[in-house]
């Protein structure tokens, strides 16, 4: 990653760029769509950007209800964007370390995440960890890494914020 990259926290006035980042990098609005939802729902635990001389990455968290632990502090890894002209710079990595060293400081106990595990993997997540959840997203693709060890004895059903039953 260069070092005129600064990762922040999301503000007000980035959510157009926010916007046009994600449908930049997914070629469609959905992503878009999901992080305006989850923000306007409150649902939202994390918002970084990543900055040149402007936002040319974004990623979002967002509550995760462990049914049969609610004292879990759990939250998803969603989406992660880079702009496609600012890709293959390490934008993405930058903010996935980010991100999980905020989490961990801020009292977190376990980020899930749907991916390529080998991208994810680099960070600690585990598609292993995550066979202990039952969730709509169940499978290959889905990690887990706990930020506590609380997060090491968390199961169970979970329960994704609302925005992600309306994802396209």
């Amino acid at each position: 990653m260069t070092s005129s990259v600064q990762v922040r926290p999301a503000e007000p006035g980035d959510r157009s760029a926010i916007h046009a980042i994600h449908v930049a990098a997914f070629g469609q609005e959905a992503e878009a769509e999901l992080v305006e939802r989850l923000e306007r729902d409150g649902d939202l635990t994390l918002s970084l950007v990543a900055c040149t001389d402007r936002p040319v990455g974004h990623i979002a968290f967002s509550r995760l209800s462990l049914v049969e632990m609610p004292s879990i502090g759990a939250c998803a890894l969603a989406p992660l964007a880079v702009d496609p002209h600012a890709q293959k710079q390490g934008i993405g990595a930058a903010l996935v370390a980010d991100s999980l060293r905020r989490l961990s400081q801020s009292g977190w106990d376990l980020a899930l995440v749907l991916g390529d595990p080998a991208y994810y993997g680099r960070f600690g997540f585990a598609p292993e960890a995550a066979r202990a959840f039952e969730t709509p997203y169940d499978g290959l693709y889905l990690q887990a890494l706990p930020l506590s060890d609380r997060g090491k004895e968390a199961r169970g059903p979970v329960a994704y914020a609302p925005a992600f039953a309306e994802l396209s």
